[in-house]
């Protein structure tokens, strides 16, 4: 190890000491979660060394320890509360709604409403299925593209997540090539092709050589880094597959009413054929999650039209169009399309934010990169500027600075995913107060790290 790597691991240690000494109950918790929950958390991601602080209380940006320890919450429920935790109007509409059932298994009222709101609000939609997750919705996507074009192929971004369903389970980590899960047999990819985002000439390659039902991207990078389209970009995807006669699926399960109301689409002026949503979309509850696009599409899940299942594409599940989570989201994306100001205000601090940190980054022999649009934050210690997933993961400086960020980052209060990734998803009501402390604690970190 060099001398760089000896200071970062000198560092890790230091800090572990601290939040050893902070966390205590929690440390008991994982020892009991352990034996009940495998790795000791409902997730992989929720874990990071040596164990993780486990959350008894969030309410707007911050969320408390079972030790009592309170933290600025930069992970917001994966994305999910883009106006903070625990919002009162959103929870007493779905006090309400469940007073009258919290889930009836008939058609209800609140899911036509609800559609007729996306419709308006999503651009290029006509119609709108609502799902169980954003896993669900685009699986169901995937399967609905299929049925429209009458081809096999789906392409998709090295490290682009769209959930854990297993025809889109690979291309998520290095080297991006086979299943991504034990138990994933390699028949179930086999009609999955992976190419690097922000690149054209490879996807164009791609859809030249397979017959290619749909390419599914997120239009940022999610969990591959918060990693921008590169100017023209997604313009040039529009042209691909309209050229060789695929469909356009955006997964905006994170960008959706995060970027803008109208999520990518709006943003960047681009038009897809299907939009999957999820998180901020069921409005803080679970079972969030959503299709949406145009009618010639979605009536190919008409059983009213195609009366013999045979004749449709399915969609389903017994939690589809729950009461609780309908109201949650219609709640919340109501309140939004009523308050669009807080698009411009949002984006412009933390575009501000990111220019501070890359800052940071710089006068610290250049350390270190930023990545994102408005509120999706990416943080790559690299040797360059990473325009895709393979290259924030080729080009790591030292993994252990990722490990190093995010324990120092808790023992100062700030919490966000992941030890591996450094990419935050702040909320609407985070203040310039909030961000300011960020960046001071990020410079701080960098002196230590480079002996200043």
């Amino acid at each position: 190890m060099d001398d760089f790597g000896n200071r970062v691991q000198e560092l890790i240690d230091r800090y572990t000491r601290i939040y050893l000494g902070r966390t205590g109950r929690s440390r008991e918790l994982f020892e009991r979660a352990r034996r009940v929950l495998p790795g000791g958390t409902t997730y992989q991601i929720r874990h990071f060394s040596p164990y993780p602080v486990y959350i008894t209380r969030a309410k707007g940006v911050s969320v408390w320890d079972v030790d009592g320890n309170e933290y600025v919450d930069y992970w917001m429920g994966h994305g999910t509360h883009i106006l903070g935790h625990s919002l009162d109007f959103v929870i007493k509409a779905v006090n309400e709604a469940s007073h009258e059932g919290t889930h009836p298994g008939y058609p209800n009222t609140i899911e036509v409403e609800y559609a007729e709101l996306l419709t308006r609000v999503v651009p290029n939609v006509d119609m709108v299925r609502f799902s169980n997750s954003g896993t669900e919705a685009n699986m169901y996507a995937v399967r609905l593209a299929r049925a429209y074009t009458g081809r096999r192929y789906v392409i998709k971004m090295e490290g682009g997540w769209h959930g854990g369903y297993d025809g889109l389970h690979v291309g998520v980590n290095p080297p991006f090539e086979g299943p991504e899960s034990l138990g994933l047999p390699a028949e179930h990819i086999k009609y999955t092709l992976v190419v690097p985002f922000n690149d054209l000439n490879a996807l164009e390659k791609t859809l030249r050589s397979f017959d290619v039902a749909a390419v599914i991207m997120e239009p940022v990078l999610g969990s591959g880094g918060c990693i921008e389209p590169q100017p023209g970009y997604l313009r040039g995807v529009r042209e691909l597959v309209d050229r060789y006669g695929a469909l356009l699926i955006l997964d905006e399960v994170i960008t959706g009413f995060r970027l803008a109301l109208g999520g990518g689409q709006e943003l960047f002026n681009v038009k897809a054929d299907m939009v999957t949503l999820g998180k901020i979309v069921g409005g803080g509850y679970p079972g969030a999650g959503a299709i949406a696009s145009r009618s010639e599409i979605m009536e190919l899940l008409d059983q009213v039209k195609r009366p013999s299942s045979r004749s449709r594409s399915f969609h389903g599940g017994t939690f589809t169009g729950n009461r609780v989570t309908l109201s949650a989201g219609y709640a919340l994306i109501n309140y939004l399309s009523q308050h669009r100001a807080l698009y411009e205000e949002f984006n412009n601090l933390w575009d501000l934010v990111k220019k501070e940190l890359d800052k940071a980054c710089e006068a610290h022999d250049r350390l270190c990169w930023t990545t994102g649009v408005g509120g999706m934050v990416g943080l790559h210690f690299t040797r360059e500027r990473p325009l895709n997933a393979r290259m924030a993961y080729d080009g790591r400086i030292n993994e252990g600075l990722y490990q190093l960020m995010h324990l120092y980052m808790r023992t100062r209060g700030i919490l966000y995913m992941t030890e591996h990734t450094a990419h935050l998803l702040p909320s609407m009501i985070h203040t310039g107060g909030h961000a300011k402390t960020l960046i001071g604690e990020f410079n701080n970190l960098l002196d230590e790290a480079t002996h200043r």
